[in-house]
Parts: C-alpha cells; sequence; structure tokens
C-alpha cells in the first residue's frame, strides 16, 4: 500500500504565478488573521456589552461561545466540504459569511440578535480556518510549506496579541459596534484577494454519497456537548456538566461507530492508526491546554500574587502572543530547513523546560522571573505548531487536507476549552479557595506550581511518545 505521503503533492498548482503565489498567500494570512480576531477581540468587549444590552455577565459570555461552538463543531464538516466542492469556492463562501455576520453583529438590537449572528460569525471562520490550512499546499511546494505555515501561525498570534488592544480602543473611542464594523472591510479585502489569486477548483467530486451529512451532526453534536461540559459552570463539576460530558461521549461512540460503516465517511479513521498523525493531533490538543492556562492563570498570579497594576498586566500578559508573532514565520523557515518532526521535539522541549520552570517559581522572584520561562514556552508554542501543522498536512493525501485541516482546528479549540476550564479548576484546587480575588499571593503561587506541575507532567509524557514514535 502507497504511504500518504508520497501520495502528497509536492509542489504547487503549475497554473499559479509566483506572483499570484505571494498574494494568494497573502489572502490565506489575512483570513486567518480574521479567525483570529473574531476570537480575541469579543472578549474584552464583554463588560460593555453586559452594560450597553442590559445582561449578566454570564448571559453575555455567549457572545463568546456562540463563536466559539459553532468554529469547533464545523470544522471538520467544512474541510470535507472543501475536498468535495473546490476549497476555493468554500473559502470565498466562508468569508463572506464572516464579513456579512460582522456587520449583523455590529447592528444587533439585543443579545439574542447579537448572539445568533457571531454564531453565523463562527461558521464563516470554521471554514476560513480549515480551509486557509488545506489551501497552502495548492500555492507552496513541500520545500516552502513550513514558511507558509509559518505566516499563517504568525498572523494568528498578531490577531491573539492585537484583538484586546483593538477591541479596547474602538470601544472607547467609537462604542463596541466599531469592533465588528472592523473587519467588514478587512473581510471584502481578503474575499478580493482570494477571488483574484487562488487557484481554480479540482473537478468536483458528486456531493450525493460522498458527504455523511448524519456523521457531521454526530461529531458536531459530540463537540458542542464536550464544549458545554467544559465551559459551564467555570470548570466545577455537578450533574449538568456530568451530563454534558455523557452525551459528547455518546456521540462520539455513535461517529465513531458510523465512521466504520458508511462507504464514504467524513473521517478516515484508518488514518489515525498512523502514529504520526495521532500523535499530531493529540499533541496539538495538549500544547493548546498549556497555553491557554498560561492565559487563564497567568493574569491571576500576575495580579493577585505579584500585585501588578492593570496596565502593567495588560503589558506583560500581551508579551506572549506578540512573541509568538515574532518567531512563527522564523519557526517555519526552520522546519522546512531541518524537517517538521525535529523541530516539534525541539518545540516540545521548549515548552516542557518552560512549564517546569513555572511549577517551581518562587514568587519572590519576580515579574522577570515569570517572563523567561513563558518566553520558551512561547517561542516552543510557535516552532510546534508550525512544525506539527506542516508534518501533520504533508502526512495525508490531497484529497484528505480539508478534513485533516479541520482535525487540527478541532484539536487546537478543544485544547483551548480545556485549558481555560480543566486547568482553571486545578489552579482553584492549588490555592486551597474558591474566592481567587481574595486569595493570599502564597496561596496564588500554589496554585501557578499545581497548574503547571500538571501540565509538566503531560508535556513530559507528549516529548517521550514523539521521541518513541520516531524510532
Amino acid at each position: 500500500m502507497t504511504p500518504p505521503t508520497a501520495l502528497l503533492a509536492t509542489a504547487p498548482s503549475p497554473s499559479v504565478s509566483p506572483s499570484r503565489q505571494r498574494w494568494g498567500l497573502v489572502s490565506l494570512s489575512l483570513s486567518m488573521l480574521l479567525a483570529a480576531l473574531g476570537t480575541s477581540m469579543a472578549n474584552v468587549g464583554l463588560p460593555t456589552l453586559a452594560q450597553a444590552l442590559h445582561a449578566s455577565f454570564q448571559q453575555v459570555q455567549w457572545v463568546t461561545l456562540a463563536y466559539l461552538l459553532t468554529l469547533t463543531a464545523l470544522s471538520v464538516s467544512a474541510g470535507r466540504l472543501g475536498d468535495l466542492l473546490g476549497r476555493r469556492t468554500l473559502l470565498l463562501g466562508g468569508i463572506a459569511v464572516f464579513t456579512l455576520a460582522s456587520a449583523l453583529c455590529a447592528v444587533a438590537p439585543s443579545l439574542g440578535w447579537l448572539i445568533a449572528a457571531r454564531a453565523l460569525q463562527g461558521l464563516g471562520a470554521a471554514s476560513m480556518m480549515a480551509l486557509t490550512l488545506a489551501s497552502v499546499g495548492e500555492l507552496a511546494g513541500a520545500s516552502e510549506t513550513g514558511r507558509a505555515m509559518g505566516l499563517l501561525g504568525s498572523l494568528s498570534a498578531v490577531g491573539s496579541a492585537l484583538g484586546p488592544l483593538l477591541g479596547g480602543s474602538l470601544i472607547a473611542g467609537f462604542g463596541w459596534p466599531a469592533m465588528f464594523w472592523l473587519t467588514v472591510p478587512l473581510g471584502a479585502l481578503a474575499w478580493g484577494l482570494a477571488y483574484r489569486t487562488l487557484p481554480a477548483n479540482a473537478p468536483r467530486q458528486p456531493l450525493a454519497g460522498q458527504f455523511d451529512s448524519l456523521g457531521a451532526l454526530l461529531l458536531a453534536l459530540a463537540l458542542v456537548a464536550y464544549a458545554l461540559a467544559t465551559t459551564l459552570g467555570q470548570g466545577q463539576l455537578d450533574g449538568r456538566n456530568l451530563a454534558w460530558l455523557l452525551a459528547a461521549l455518546l456521540s462520539a461512540g455513535l461517529f465513531v461507530r458510523r465512521q466504520g460503516r458508511v462507504a464514504s465517511p467524513l473521517i478516515r479513521l484508518p488514518l489515525l492508526r498512523d502514529p504520526a498523525l495521532r500523535n499530531g493531533l493529540l499533541g496539538s490538543v495538549l500544547v493548546s491546554t498549556v497555553m491557554m492556562a498560561t492565559l487563564v492563570v497567568g493574569p491571576f498570579y500576575l495580579a493577585h500574587g505579584l500585585g501588578l497594576p492593570p496596565l502593567q498586566l495588560g503589558l506583560v500578559v500581551a508579551v506572549g502572543p506578540l512573541l509568538a508573532a515574532l518567531t512563527s514565520a522564523p519557526a517555519g523557515r526552520l522546519v522546512d530547513h531541518f524537517g517538521s518532526r525535529r523541530m516539534a521535539l525541539l518545540g516540545l522541549a521548549s515548552l516542557l523546560a518552560g512549564s517546569g520552570g513555572l511549577s517551581l517559581l518562587p514568587l519572590a522572584a519576580g515579574v522577570t522571573a515569570y517572563l523567561a520561562p513563558m518566553g520558551l514556552m512561547t517561542a516552543g508554542y510557535a516552532l510546534f505548531q508550525t512544525a506539527n501543522n506542516t508534518g501533520v498536512m504533508q502526512g495525508v493525501t490531497a484529497a484528505q487536507r480539508g478534513v485533516m485541516a479541520g482535525m487540527l482546528n478541532v484539536a487546537r479549540n478543544l485544547g483551548l476549552m480545556s485549558g481555560a476550564s480543566l486547568m482553571g479548576a486545578v489552579f482553584a484546587w492549588g490555592t486551597g479557595t474558591s474566592d481567587l480575588t481574595h486569595a493570599h499571593p502564597d496561596a496564588v503561587a500554589a496554585g501557578l506550581h499545581a497548574t503547571f506541575g500538571l501540565a509538566t507532567l503531560g508535556l513530559a509524557g507528549m516529548l517521550a511518545m514523539a521521541m518513541a514514535g520516531r524510532r
């Protein structure tokens, strides 16, 4: 049987000129930036939205949750439809939906309207993120895939870093609708560039009998149920969380059973027997979990452990995403030169060193000592993500790129949700109190040590698995 890597196209489409290739990558990068802004920019506006729309904090959280749930639940289906109907077509459709939804968010007269528009925005983002990754192989040859992935990673990190800053500035100057209006012209620009530069679709496959609608529904139910299980109740397990978790397990079991029986499955499960692909997806979940923990736990440690005021806290927190933006592009060049597997191992080792440093960090060491392991983790994250995405996408056939790109996005989002909820719960347990805002600095430091002690164990296990799989 021919290995999947042997079937991967090693060069971009012959119809794509160098100039068109460059501008095509710009359009993909802008799409990735918009999807990242959709996640990060709205978060900073939640207090303002709660006041303007007369909603509680729990209610207004659905402005973020609706986007993330839709994005996570539909990524794989969007990737599969792109494989069947043409990635260019589905990407253009995703950008158009995202742009329209942004305008609907900006004119929302009520919270219910805004939440519905955000769910529609997440639908567009699912196509944008999945098909952006899948389309890289059609524009960049195998020798340049790492650089292209690094560029996409840089723009995603830029979106995560600039989102809160842009959102806060726009809200202060023009009101909360402005942060949604901003993405409308950017979306139109991304659509125009993609329309003019992306290569034409490959011959379409017949949709009938090729797209597993029931499988897509079961997968979406499993992902949404897991998301609700890990986000409701701020990580505290109760009957509601357990019910959603059981629903997730049941839906996942039915999905796996269906994929083994249907003629044209949404996901070809034998692909996951490849240790490299399986470890790549698991690694993405774990690494995203750990990095989300830094964004959830870090601010509490800086504010209540080290006593930083809000302005300094914001500047320190922004260092991580900015460093990721600066290191992702060089990481892509390293991946192209030294290989994805070797660089993924180096990225994991850097993450492990940084996490281990945080698990042992003395409270008296201060901000500088906190930034050192954070820098190691951020650089390791950029290197791992670039290398891992490149390796996974090079390990599947051209016909499976859309699905696999969707699975990578699902893995990342599952990690983000797990990091926010489960690692947040570990942090609360480590402090020994449920009132984190009034916890003693020593208790906050103990919570940091517990959180990243667990993260260090997980990363050490992942690194051991990756090294074993290499031999």
